[in-house]
């Protein structure tokens, strides 16, 4: 089974030039668009994405899934503006040939009971499914941080509106900053798992390439591939708080030990460092 192996290029550089040119240096063939240009992907312009469009076709580079912050506001907030982005990436949709989105399950600033929380969450979740049907996207919720669905008890509950709009994502240091063990949150999720977030962290908050944190990446990885599991993997390294990390809102730090490399090279170590460690599970990847 194979997996696709793509990433969010904009932790090597803002540009679209520059998200290519690291792509190459690594020869990756998909790209997670986050920030193009200095535009969101929720609010980029159709003729900037255009022109995107036709130089990632002559490098050779497919999208595999829109970056969005979709469910990054609180869950009392309007959901139209949440609505309208989406929107926008069925207009992108058009552009790139891709309908998969990733979003995020709405945050709790003003101090909701949990039941509330979920009972919000559920709804805004519930709208953006019905709309994704309308538009023919296809949404991948991220265990982010603080979000309702950071946890794996709550991953699960959202998991009841898992189907063909909706798919989930295992992010593998979101859930470490949990409190919970790596391991112990992929046998809860593994059977609801329908992408990868190459992502690893120690538990102090610092980022590491694939296989050097403390998030059990490659027991479950070599799980994953024993059970047959194939899907997209989207490497999200934050091993360098590049200004494209730093508008994620991302919690726990650069790799100290990378602390002088420019934003370019950790990014190239992150993306060399993940595609050794699934040569050497024997992983197939494209």
């Amino acid at each position: 089974m194979t997996w696709t192996f793509s990433a969010f290029a904009d932790e090597a550089g803002g540009s679209i030039d520059e998200q290519i040119a690291a792509l190459q240096r690594v020869n990756m063939k998909f790209i997670d668009p986050r920030s193009v240009d200095g535009h969101n992907i929720t609010a980029l312009p159709e003729d900037v994405a255009k022109q995107a469009q036709q130089k990632l076709e002559a490098a050779g580079i497919t999208v595999q899934m829109y970056g969005s912050p979709i469910g990054k506001i609180d869950a009392v907030d309007d959901i139209e503006e949440d609505l309208q982005k989406l929107r926008h990436l069925a207009k992108m949709r058009d552009i790139f040939g891709c309908n998969a989105v990733r979003i995020f399950s709405y945050y709790n600033k003003t101090g909701l009971s949990h039941a509330d929380w979920q009972q919000k969450a559920t709804d805004n979740l519930k709208r953006l499914i019905e709309l994704a049907e309308q538009l023919d996207l296809v949404l991948y919720h991220e265990n982010e941080s603080k979000i309702f669905g950071d946890k794996t008890d709550d991953v699960l509950a959202i998991a009841e509106l898992r189907g063909p709009r909706l798919k989930l994502i295992y992010d593998f240091a979101n859930y470490i900053r949990t409190g919970e063990a790596g391991w112990d949150s992929w046998q809860k999720c593994k059977a609801i798992t329908d992408c990868f977030h190459f992502k690893d962290q120690r538990k102090n908050g610092e980022h590491m390439p694939m296989g050097q944190g403390e998030t059990d990446a490659r027991e479950i990885l070599v799980d994953a591939a024993k059970a047959g599991w194939s899907g997209p993997c989207t490497l999200e390294p934050h091993l360098t708080h590049s200004k494209a990390v730093v508008a994620t809102h991302s919690t726990g730090t650069g790799a100290h030990a990378l602390a002088d490399m420019s934003k370019s090279e950790t990014f190239h170590l992150a993306a060399t460092e993940a595609q050794k460690l699934m040569d050497e599970l024997n992983i197939t990847y494209s």
